[in-house]
């Protein structure tokens, strides 16, 4: 690996546990499911966001010039390149290596979907990314998911299709892979121990308590992923702030999600 790269990397991954707990604030465009208070006030959501002190933050090109000045140098900047949805309505790229590096970010993330027609053309797009960012010595960092077979508009959870996106995305060379947690420590555990790159693990959808989604963060850190990048549970919550440090607590220091919760939030709050 070259230096320059090994220099980004060695900043996402710069906590003492050797995890990421990274933040993506990158939803609106990609999901296509309204404008939630937490999308709808930017700013604010990312002020919040980072009070929490995340590891990196995950957002779209036009955020980055409008908001991220006054964090610069700070917290890594991964920028998200990628405006795509698992039914193929949407499959574009907004923003290319060299923007990333021109706003200073320190990874380029882009998304891709395994299963279904389209799949060698997300492929494709991520070995094209991965031979442009190289030039630039970029790490690329690529959100797989697979969908399910049966209805192609529905992401899949099982371990074998889990495991197929990850390989395929370690085929064609990115430097991290983000994929959903499979729901099992004994599969994830051999998922994490065919990825040859470090695999971290998607937030997931919104939990109906944030206890549920640390939860799943902390039976994923059990099996051994690198950390995580987490949205919708972090900037879904009434206080961003706490539910950032909640998840830092568990992914990095592993303490019980119930007791990162009486830590993180104030006295009497609601989690």
């Amino acid at each position: 690996m070259s230096l320059g790269k090994q220099v980004r990397l060695n900043r996402l991954f710069a906590h003492p546990s050797g995890r990421l707990c990274s933040a993506a604030i990158d939803h609106f465009p990609i999901y296509n499911e309204g404008l939630p208070p937490g999308l709808r006030h930017l700013p604010q959501t990312l002020d919040a966001v980072m009070a929490g002190r995340p590891d990196a933050v995950t957002i779209h090109k036009g955020m980055a010039l409008a908001l991220w000045g006054k964090y610069a140098g700070i917290v890594p900047l991964i920028l998200q390149s990628s405006v795509v949805r698992p039914n193929d309505s949407a499959s574009e790229l907004i923003a290319t290596p060299e923007d990333a590096i021109r706003l200073g970010a320190d990874a380029y993330a882009i998304v891709a979907f395994m299963r279904g027609d389209t799949e060698a053309a997300y492929l494709r797009k991520i070995a094209d990314a991965v031979r442009e960012a190289t030039r630039y010595e970029l790490p690329v960092i690529c959100h797989v998911y697979p969908r399910d077979p049966e209805d192609l508009s529905r992401i899949s959870y099982t371990p074998e299709d889990i495991a197929w996106a990850v390989h395929c995305i370690s085929e064609v060379g990115a430097d991290v892979i983000k994929a959903p947690y499979c729901g099992d420590i004994r599969a994830e555990a051999q998922i994490v121990s065919d990825c040859p790159v470090p695999l971290v693990v998607a937030g997931g959808p919104k939990t109906s308590t944030l206890e549920e989604g640390l939860r799943t963060m902390a039976d994923a850190m059990e099996a051994g992923v690198r950390g995580a990048t987490i949205g919708r549970n972090i900037w879904g919550n009434e206080n961003i702030t706490a539910a950032m440090r909640a998840f830092n607590a568990v992914i990095h220091d592993r303490i019980s999600p119930r007791e990162a919760i009486e830590n993180a939030f104030p006295q009497g709050a609601m989690a």
